[in-house]
């Protein structure tokens, strides 16, 4: 048993407890998998990471450090908040990028790439595949969280490592209104996204903010300077099959979303969205699809806890 240190993060959110919690151990040297999974476990966040030096053919492609990815269930192969707090937690104990203004993490699924826009983290959207998915599943999936079916408006299977199962419905209202039986839930996809636009592609600057705000941080004093970013987009993320029964910022499923509602002209190509509204939470997404069309997926981070860990 080492003293390692560690940093807990959170992440899509400039306020500390707003955002979605990561566990960082800065060195995962000499950890066996069923280690790095116990501890995980333990922790009980939606994942903790381990940074580890890049493999030697990650290192000659430039990679800057290696990072495995952990829920309280399994290993993944790539996920978003994930990404953006080890990158945070790697530059803020003295990590230096070989490229200036670059970074370049290695996962299981392979080299992504971030940039930084003064403290603000955002990662390349890694490549996405996408299907349709059964009609009869997409029932079963609307009962599950109290939709009556057409208030669907489009379903999508989602692969950039792991695989989602997102769908795109009527409004960002109706995506805060669901109250989803999970067990009628469980079984049916690894994770869940659901996302509601109030506007239309052709008219993104009128956002409708209705009462939405006032339902997810009522009366507290530090609500107001998390509302500066208005979103347009609201999503919930649901994983019971990992042991996440909400997810409160999901940079994954939001990466693989704003890459299929933009290629389909379903949103525009820089838009904010908000998640985990619902579980008093702030989390806000910054979305971008540069001219050569890569998506980036960028967010705040704020390191809440640091010291050591025993593992």
């Amino acid at each position: 048993m080492t003293p390692r240190a560690y940093q807990q993060v959170d992440v899509f959110t400039r306020i500390p407890y707003l955002g979605n919690a990561l566990g960082v151990v800065m060195d995962g040297s000499g950890l066996s998998d069923e280690e790095m999974q116990a501890f995980a476990r333990w922790t009980n966040l939606s994942e903790t990471t381990f940074l580890l030096p890049p493999s030697p053919a990650a290192a000659a492609q430039g990679a800057d450090y290696r990072v495995r990815i952990f829920t309280p269930a399994d290993e993944l192969p790539f996920a978003g908040h994930p990404t953006l707090g080890s990158c945070h937690a790697w530059l803020q104990a003295g990590g230096a990028p070989k490229a200036a203004g670059a970074i370049v993490q290695e996962c299981a699924k392979g080299l992504v790439q971030l940039k930084r826009d003064g403290t603000r983290l955002a990662f390349a959207a890694p490549s996405l595949q996408r299907s349709t998915p059964d009609a009869a599943l997409i029932a079963r999936v609307a009962a599950g969280l109290g939709l009556r079916t057409e208030q669907v408006r489009a379903a999508q299977w989602l692969d950039n490592g792991p695989v989602w199962l997102g769908l795109l419905i009527d409004s960002m209202d109706t995506v805060l209104d669901l109250r989803p039986d999970h067990s009628a839930l469980k079984g049916l996809a690894r994770g869940i996204g659901v996302a509601g636009m109030d506007v239309a592609p052709a008219a993104p600057d009128l956002i409708v903010r209705s009462n939405r705000e006032a339902r997810a941080f009522g009366s507290s004093s530090s609500s107001a300077a998390t509302l500066d970013d208005t979103p347009s987009i609201e999503v919930r993320f649901f994983a019971d099959d990992i042991g996440v029964t909400e997810d409160p910022v999901t940079g994954s499923f939001n990466a693989s979303l704003a890459q299929w509602l933009i290629a389909d002209g379903i949103a525009p190509a820089s838009y904010v969205a908000a998640q985990g509204t619902c579980i008093g939470r702030a989390g806000r997404v910054f979305i971008e699809q540069d001219a050569q069309g890569q998506v980036w997926v960028g967010g705040d981070s704020v390191t809440c806890i640091e010291g050591k860990v025993t593992l």
